[in-house]
């Protein structure tokens, strides 16, 4: 298998998640705030891949041989400097997932965020939580050694992600939505999706990109063949989940909550992919989907205004997903020939990552708002944010006068 290419049509793969993030975000906002949702993804693309490729990679990877590291040193390679041309490739690579774990955060601070808050918050939070639990999990730290400091229990595993990207982001995104606060009157069922095509397309783009961003580190076509159906047969099966749950509880299976079944699949499947039995995957997408329909309605009971569920989505999905090892991962799981210890080191993985990301984003969070405002003014907020912070608009009904 010739990894060279792979990873790097894998890394291409990965990119195009971002902007699918941005068009399935988009969409399902108001029509006068689709501009301004959008560039948050754009805007965390264009930061956190300067960033990683200055010294977020040289943070990701501890060399030191401390497995209690913070992070790798960021002035090791600066800017790449000194690196050879194949180790690149895994530095593109990477850059993909440091920009996609960012940008999914601003789902829950749609309609109301001022952009260059966010971008302030977007490089701090990326340098201070995502580069070093990439370390953590993947680069070589503690996380990654938990089954052996633990005295011989399974190493924790999160093939693709479930930890450092779905539930790293998740946990900040309640944090953000709790500094910011509630969005101009919401309740449910008052804002629904302005573009319910543009909502399928982003879901569509960020499915084909994930098969990168799952896949992309294999390297052996049986491994590629394994983690390609099961990010086929988690994903499905989530759908079915998803809109049976949605079908009794509001009397209607929708599009939207279609691909959102799909995407909490995805975000399930995602530490899991090549531990898993095809039969394992699809059950752990149909409960993923299930449980994250119930899972959105949360915040409206505990008060908590996650405008686009990123909560209810990534964070509770990559919980379920890195849990479920615990019980079905081939050969360590409890109920495929192991014991306690894979569910011991990944509930460990799960809450260490859990209040990390939360305590850091409320704080920098915090801050931002404290001192230059995070939060547009109501007045913007009803007027729409488009216009107003960007000088654009998604839409445009005027006519335009000819040009000669």
């Amino acid at each position: 298998m010739d990894t060279t290419v792979w990873t790097l049509t894998s890394a291409a793969l990965v990119l195009l998640m971002t902007p699918g993030l941005a068009f399935f975000y988009g969409g399902l906002v108001k029509a006068k705030s689709v501009v301004s949702m959008m560039m948050l993804s754009f805007g965390a693309l264009g930061l956190v891949a300067v960033l990683w490729i200055l010294y977020g990679s040289s943070m990701s990877a501890i060399t030191s041989g401390n497995v209690w590291a913070f992070s790798g040193n960021p002035f090791a390679n600066f800017g790449q400097a000194g690196v050879s041309g194949e180790d690149l490739i895994g530095v593109a690579y990477g850059s993909t997932f440091a920009i996609i774990t960012t940008a999914l955060i601003s789902g829950a601070i749609a309609d109301r965020a001022k952009f260059g808050s966010w971008m302030i918050f977007a490089g701090v939070w990326a340098t201070l939580v995502y580069f070093p639990v990439a370390a953590w999990v993947w680069g070589g730290g503690w996380i990654s050694n938990l089954g052996d400091l633990m005295g011989g229990l399974p190493a924790v595993i999160d093939y693709a992600g479930g930890t450092a990207v779905h539930i790293n982001a998740g946990a900040a995104a309640l944090a953000l939505a709790i500094v910011l606060g509630k969005r101009v009157g919401f309740q449910k069922g008052i804002t629904q999706p302005h573009n319910v095509p543009l909502v399928l397309m982003g879901a569509a783009l960020l499915w084909f990109g994930w098969f990168g961003f799952n896949a992309g580190a294999a390297s052996e076509p049986g491994e590629a063949g394994l983690i390609f159906l099961n990010t086929i047969a988690a994903p499905a099966a989530a759908i079915l989940g998803w809109i049976i749950v949605e079908k009794f509880k509001d009397g209607k299976a929708t599009s939207v909550g279609a691909v959102s079944g799909a995407v909490a699949g995805l975000v399930a499947i995602t530490p899991a992919c090549a531990n898993l039995t095809p039969g394992w995957a699809l059950l752990l997408g149909l409960i993923a989907g299930a449980v994250c329909a119930v899972a959105i309605d949360l915040k409206f009971k505990l008060g908590y205004d996650d405008s686009l569920d990123v909560v209810g989505l990534h964070l509770v999905a990559g919980i379920i997903g890195t849990l479920y090892l615990g019980f079905f991962a081939t050969d360590t799981g409890l109920f495929v020939g192991g014991d306690f210890g894979q569910l011991v080191v990944q509930s460990i993985s799960v809450l260490a990552i859990v209040i990390y990301s939360f305590v850091v984003a409320f704080v920098i969070g915090t801050v931002i708002q404290k001192t230059i405002g995070f939060r547009v003014t109501t007045q913007d907020e009803v007027a729409g944010i488009d216009s107003i912070v960007h000088g654009e608009e998604g839409y445009s009904l005027e006519a335009q006068p000819a040009r000669v």
